[in-house]
Order: C-alpha cells, then structure tokens, then sequence
C-alpha cells in the first residue's frame, strides 16, 4: 500500500517544476498523513526530494556549477502562505533590506501574518510568523507594505536624509491609488511622509 502511495507522490511531483516547494498537505488526496509522511522520507533519502525544515521539502532544481539551487527565504514564507491562505508582511530588516535602506541580511525574518503564529527554522535562519490585526494587513501596494515597515523599525526620529530620499524615489515607482488608500493605514508621522510624494 504504502509503496504505492509512494509512486503516485512521485508521479505527482515530476509534474511539477523543478524548484517547487513542497508540502505533505499537496498530498492530502493520496494517502494518509503517515503514508504521506513516509513516502516523502523515502524520497528524501533517495535524494529525489530535498528536506527544507520540518514538513517543507524542495524538488531540486540542479545547477552544474552551484548544485542544488536552494529557494529564498521569501520563497518559502510566500509558499507557506499561500498553503494557509495567509497573508503576509515582511517586517523591520528584511523590509529595510529590500529597499536599499541596509545591506544587513537579517538571519531572523519575521513576517506579519493572518494566518497562524509559528517559527520555522531553514537551515541556520529563522522564518516567524507573527500575528497581526487585519488593518496592517490592509495595505494594498507591495512598496507601500515596505515602506510603513521600514519606516517603523528606523524610528520616527532616526530617519535620515538620505533614507528619506531613497524611499521616496522608491514611493514613486507605486500606484497613486495604493499610496492614498495606504496613508490611511499608516501612523502619523509615516502617513506625512507618503504624502509628501
């Protein structure tokens, strides 16, 4: 029984892309979670499968000179979301980092969420999920969803020129409608910023 559970995963996961993250829920039509569970270790060890971190696994996608070609932390987050129907804000360094505001690759992400609060570990980083209200969740624009971010882990009062110059150049790359809706969502002192574009 199990040996077949076994095959139809693998069938199942050759018609996926290279590079897919996998969960065992993608299996729920299959087999039994243990039966899943099972066959997703066989397929481990049989380095058909790479393990991510508990319940998450890769379809290898081969590169000749660097290997396994591994996913991005972000990848992975937005996999997870969108398994649980979550949405999700990338919050403080990791939202500085992806605007240029710092080169610090932050080991620990966290990430607001509507879904469930849980703390993954991928290798030597930390992947939080926090919960949060569905007002900062609300934010429409991706760059707007940033900036607020941003903005809240510099400080009000910690802002320099050149941070602020640089966000609003990015602010200008963002639909005026998703900046106006956005404002209303942004304390204060970050909503004048906003404006100010």
């Amino acid at each position: 029984m199990t040996e077949s559970v076994q095959n139809r995963i693998e069938n199942k996961i050759k018609s996926m892309k290279k590079g897919s993250i996998i969960f065992p829920s993608n299996f729920d039509d299959i087999g039994n979670v243990e039966a899943v569970k099972k066959s997703l270790l066989r397929l481990t060890n049989k380095k058909f499968l790479v393990r991510l971190a508990h319940g998450i696994y890769l379809y290898p996608k081969q590169d000749i000179l660097l290997g396994i070609l591994y996913p991005s932390i972000e990848d992975i987050a937005n996999a997870i979301a969108e398994r649980d129907k979550a949405r999700i804000i990338p919050t403080g360094i990791k939202a500085l980092n992806q605007l240029g505001l710092s080169n610090q690759i932050p080991m620990n992400i966290i990430f607001l969420t509507d879904g469930t609060a849980r703390t993954i570990v991928v290798g030597k980083r930390t992947l939080k999920f926090k919960r949060t209200t569905p007002k900062n969740l609300a934010v429409k624009g991706e760059i707007t969803s940033l900036v607020i971010q941003a903005l809240k882990e510099i400080g009000k009062n910690n802002i320099t020129e050149e941070q602020l110059n640089r966000i609003k150049n990015h602010l200008k790359r963002e639909k005026k409608e998703n900046i106006e809706h956005d404002i209303k969502l942004a304390p204060a002192w970050i909503a004048e910023i906003m404006k100010d574009n």
